[in-house]
């Protein structure tokens, strides 16, 4: 009966399912990606609060340029005020796939000295590709997510002004051709370069579409054999993108924002045996300022000297001892037991690194 037990025991410990993510969480297909857009253009309708004449002379001349496109023609010398226009840079991006007459969000900053854009209405604007090629037209009324007032010299601001989005403010009007339904094979291009999860990614294919459906080019591209058919190969690759593999172990990685002082550790990190102390000098200075006052009718003068006090306090250091391959939880309990600050413990991290008993790659960002 305890042999059954032991052996139940151990078929339902190989029966729970590793850890493993789909192939569309891992990996994208080559070819099927979006397209940066940029353009620039005019924002009108602002409560006095758009670009001035002499710090924005790019705003008069766009203005002049614009009406006269109108057929409105400005006579020389007339002096054109853009206090209620702005000139604004508009950004979006051209996703993948997408068609003629089909709306993308865009991006509305300002590239002069408006106070804000709250209220203004982007006109017909071009939004060009690298090429230089145009492929969307912008135009709409900007959202701006914050509000502002200024009065008597005082100003309350909640948020960014200067900048805006206009939803589905641009209509696509030329379309990026896809290399995804063009030869015998599709290309996996996996998000990390790793050449586990990449031999376990097309082990994992094989065994769902057949032998030698899918090889590996190098640690981070694999091609897939794939019908022609685009309605067929729509199918495969619904199938494709949804078939789990576990991803090869993470290598130890310690991320360190020298600016701000925070230290990011994956669980991959483990130490050697290390011993670790830690230990605060503070030094304080206390300044009193002293009065010598003079007897009556002496003809002296009041004198003020300063007293200096100055201590020096060194907190007793707490030594700790790691063992060898402690865990990411160990060490960060270590750490914090010899009470080091998120700012120390870039000094620490450093000095283990040093010491070779900090098994992961120190970055510093």
């Amino acid at each position: 009966m305890k042999r059954f037990v032991f052996l139940a025991l151990v078929a339902m410990s190989l029966s729970v399912p590793t850890f493993a993510e789909r192939i569309k969480d891992i990996a994208s297909f080559g070819g099927v990606r979006s397209n940066q857009l940029i353009g620039y253009g005019l924002v009108v309708g602002l409560d006095g609060s758009g670009d001035k004449q002499s710090s924005s002379p790019f705003t008069v001349q766009s203005m002049s340029n614009m009406l006269s496109q109108l057929g409105v023609q400005v006579p020389a010398g007339v002096r054109i005020d853009p206090k209620n226009a702005a000139a604004v840079m508009i950004t979006s991006s051209l996703p993948a796939f997408a068609r003629r007459g089909q709306s993308i969000d865009v991006t509305v900053s300002s590239m002069g000295d408006a106070k804000s854009l709250r209220g203004g209405t982007l006109l017909l604007s071009p939004l060009r590709g690298a090429d230089g090629q145009v492929y969307a037209m912008a135009q709409g009324n900007v959202v701006i997510g914050g509000a502002g007032a200024s009065a008597a010299g005082s100003k309350v601001q909640i948020n960014q002004l200067n900048a805006g989005r206009i939803p589905n403010g641009a209509t696509v009007e030329r379309e990026v051709n896809s290399s995804l339904n063009e030869g015998p094979v599709v290309q996996l291009e996996l998000t990390e370069s790793d050449f586990t999860t990449a031999n376990r990614a097309v082990q994992a294919i094989n065994k769902n579409f057949g032998y030698d459906t899918a090889r590996a080019i190098d640690g981070r591209m694999i091609e897939v054999r794939a019908p022609q058919d685009p309605s067929q190969r729509v199918s495969f690759l619904a199938r494709l993108e949804n078939i789990h593999v576990e991803p090869g172990e993470v290598s130890p990685l310690v991320i360190i924002n020298a600016r701000t002082g925070s230290v990011v550790m994956n669980k991959a990190v483990t130490i050697d045996p290390v011993a670790v102390a830690h230990g605060n000098l503070s030094v304080t200075i206390n300044n009193t300022p002293q009065v010598s006052q003079p007897a009556p009718f002496s003809n002296g003068r009041t004198v003020v000297t300063n007293q200096a006090d100055i201590s020096v306090k060194q907190d007793q250091g707490k030594v700790v001892s790691l063992p060898r391959g402690a865990n990411l939880n160990q060490v960060v309990n270590a750490l914090n037991a010899v009470g080091a600050t998120p700012a120390d413990l870039v000094s620490v991290l450093q000095a283990m690194k040093a010491a070779g008993a900090l098994r992961a790659e120190l970055q510093i960002i």
